[in-house]
């Protein structure tokens, strides 16, 4: 009987927790993101409208096509590729949610590999 509660209690809290994702926040507006990858930290800023992304990264401005696939899932095409790497279209998929940030993860198109990463609004 002590077992049966104990599982009951444990099921009772494990669904009360809910991660907020207001995703529709973070669709346009201008933002700067951070990730980690091999231990080295990446930093870039964006602005993102409904349908154009430019993002500066390392003093060079790259524009994309932005595609919301729903709320918290986007691709992004890049508009003029210079590289074979840049022809292919990034998946990106907001996993958190707070009032100025979101914890992403992304990948290419059709890859498993995903990284993960931090954006933070810009006022």
């Amino acid at each position: 009987m002590k077992y049966l509660f104990g599982i009951a209690l444990l099921f009772t809290l494990a669904s009360c927790y809910d991660v907020e994702r207001n995703c529709t926040d973070f669709q346009t507006g201008s933002f700067y993101s951070e990730i980690t990858i091999h231990g080295q930290i990446y930093k870039s800023e964006f602005k993102r409208s409904k349908y154009l992304q430019i993002e500066t990264y390392n003093n060079k401005v790259d524009s994309s096509q932005v595609r919301w696939i729903n709320d918290c899932e986007v691709v992004f095409k890049t508009i003029n590729p210079k590289s074979m790497a840049e022809q292919k279209d990034i998946h990106l998929k907001i996993l958190v949610t707070t009032d100025s940030t979101y914890t992403f993860e992304y990948s290419y198109v059709g890859e498993k590999l995903k990284q993960k990463g931090k954006a933070f609004k810009i006022k």
